[in-house]
Order: structure tokens, then C-alpha cells, then sequence
């Protein structure tokens, strides 16, 4: 190779790194804003944290999960291939929320739930899950079915709505900042995750590359964690600050949505086939996780440390069955 290409490569890789750290410090950021905002918006309406969480956080760190659902059905229609892609990353971003974000959340702080919340929107996801593989079992998901799974978020998420709207009731205090800049604060926070997001994994994508790094690796470690870092960001973020409502909200939140929004939307575009077998799979190993959590998050102490590593540490050796079967 000439000097000359040595260089350009160089300078390649340079640009590269450089926006792969503004990537991060882009999460960091956006973190921060969404969390602060997300926080005003609580106290200044009285709203518990859990309910800004499952709501506002958790539908706009999900945004890039639906737009590639949407995508997908739009650009292939029937293509067997884009639908297991719809289908996976739906139920894989499902999974590293409770597993490798849970597990990293909790890691730095101890993480509790309140028993009636505990059954309440525990009881929904695994309803959610139970659905999604009832309608999928045969590997085809309708569009009747797609959009019986997107009614079922609308009324979930009408059901929170109301259930905020009866609890708030804004505070006098005149030092806290007025809910509608709040809300501004939260949206520009999500957009600069959602963006910091996309340029982070785009880098760290050809980078490995570059490095001539295998293709599973690529799409299973990178993009696959790419796809949970605004979740991550916002979790492991408000557990740090001792917001464990915030962090719980948001990952319950989002995978509720995560199973029922982005295979209702595609599925209601055009009907959904795919490979049976990842519901086989993907949707017990979810559940029986999604069980452990829940019983881990309603305990009196809650969950600590000790139980996180374990939880983490069940991901970790999924993804590891993961890659070895490729």
C-alpha cells in the first residue's frame, strides 16, 4: 500500500474515533437534559417518576426501534427476511433492556419497585409477551393481529395517561421550571440520544470493519447494543442519580411498547412471516426473565447488586449461545 493510502486510511479511522467519542459524549448529554427535565415534570405536577418513566422516556428512547419496523415493511413488503428483522430486534431490544441494561443499572445502584406497580405493569408485559406469541405461533403475524397489538399499547398507554392526569397536581413552588419547558427539555434531550445514538453505532460499525472484525460480531455486539443505548443511557443515568422510578419506568415502558408497537405497525403495513423458531426462543427466554425481574424488583429490598450481576450475567451467556450458533 502507498504512503498515500496509509494516510488517507489513517486520517479514515482518525474521523472515525473522533465521531465515535462525539457520539458518547452526545449520549451523555442527552442523558442529562432527559433526566433533569423528566425530573421537573415530576415534582413540579407531583407525578411519581415511574409513570414520566413508562410514558414520555420510554416512547421517545423506542423511536428508532418503530422507524426501522416501518422501514422495513415499506421498503420489502413480504420479504420473509425483513420480517425476521422486524420480529428480532423487537424482541432483542426487549431483552437487552432487562438484561443487559437492568443488569448494568443495577449494578450501580439498588433498584426497587412498589408491589402494586410490580403487578400492575409486570402483568401487562408478560400479557404483551403471551399475546405476540399466540399471534405468531404459526410464524405469521396479520395485519388484523398487527393492529390488535398496536390497540392494545393505545389503551395501556390511555391508561397511564389517566392515571397521571388524576395524581397531578402541580406545586406552587415558584423555584421549579414550568412543565411545558420541561417537556421541551425532554423532547430535545431524546433527539440529541436518538441522533447521538445513530452516529455512535454508524462509527463504532466501521470501525470494526476497518479492523476486519467479523460481520456476527458486528451486528450482534454493536448494532445490537446500539439499538438499547438511549435506554441505557436514561437507566443507568437515573440510577447514578438515585431515580430508580425514572430507570424502572423507562425500561418496563419501553418493553411493552418494544412487543407490541413495531410488529403491530409493520404487521399492519403488510402482513408479517418469519422464522417461528425465534418466538420458540426469544419469547419464553423473555418472559422467564421478565418473571425473575419482576419478583427481583418487588422484593421488600428490592434488587441489589449480587441479584443484577446474576441477571446480567443470564444475557451475557444468551448472547453467547447467540453467537455461537451463528
Amino acid at each position: 500500500m502507498c504512503v498515500k493510502c496509509r494516510c488517507r486510511e489513517s486520517l479514515s479511522l482518525d474521523m472515525e474515533f473522533l465521531a465515535l467519542l462525539a457520539g458518547l459524549a452526545g449520549l451523555w448529554l442527552g442523558t442529562e437534559m432527559t433526566i433533569r427535565a423528566a425530573v421537573a415534570i415530576a415534582a413540579r405536577l407531583r407525578i411519581s417518576e415511574f409513570i414520566i418513566g413508562a410514558v414520555v422516556l420510554s416512547v421517545g428512547s423506542d423511536l428508532p426501534e418503530l422507524m426501522i419496523a416501518v422501514r422495513a415493511a415499506l421498503e420489502t413488503l413480504q420479504s420473509a427476511q425483513a420480517s425476521d428483522i422486524v420480529v428480532g430486534s423487537a424482541l432483542g431490544s426487549a431483552l437487552g433492556n432487562f438484561g443487559f441494561v437492568l443488569g448494568v443499572a443495577g449494578l450501580t445502584a439498588s433498584l426497587a419497585l412498589p408491589r402494586r406497580l410490580a403487578f400492575q405493569h409486570g402483568g401487562m408485559l408478560l400479557g404483551s409477551l403471551i399475546l405476540l406469541g399466540l399471534f405468531g405461533l404459526d410464524g405469521r403475524v396479520s395485519r388484523i393481529e398487527g393492529v390488535s397489538l398496536v390497540v392494545v399499547y393505545v389503551i395501556y398507554l390511555a391508561v397511564l395517561l389517566a392515571e397521571a392526569k388524576a395524581t397531578a397536581r402541580p406545586s406552587e413552588r415558584s423555584g421549579l421550571v414550568n412543565p411545558v419547558v420541561s417537556l421541551a427539555y425532554v423532547l430535545v434531550g431524546l433527539v440529541i440520544l436518538i441522533g447521538s445514538t445513530e452516529l455512535t453505532v454508524s462509527s463504532a460499525t466501521r470501525l470494526a470493519s476497518s479492523m476486519n472484525l467479523e460481520q456476527s460480531f458486528i451486528a450482534i455486539v454493536i448494532i445490537g447494543l446500539g439499538s438499547s443505548l438511549p435506554e441505557l443511557s436514561i437507566s443507568v443515568g437515573a440510577a447514578f442519580k438515585r431515580r430508580a422510578g425514572l430507570s424502572i419506568g423507562n425500561l418496563i415502558g419501553s418493553n411493552v411498547f418494544d412487543t407490541l408497537v413495531p410488529v403491530g405497525v409493520a404487521a399492519a403495513i403488510v402482513d408479517l412471516e418469519f422464522d417461528a423458531s425465534m418466538l420458540r426462543l426469544e419469547v419464553p427466554c423473555l418472559f422467564i426473565l421478565s418473571v425473575l425481574v419482576l419478583i427481583l424488583l418487588a422484593r421488600s429490598k428490592g434488587m441489589q447488586k449480587k441479584e443484577a450481576a446474576i441477571v446480567l450475567g443470564l444475557y451475557l451467556g444468551y448472547v453467547t449461545m447467540k453467537i455461537a450458533s451463528i
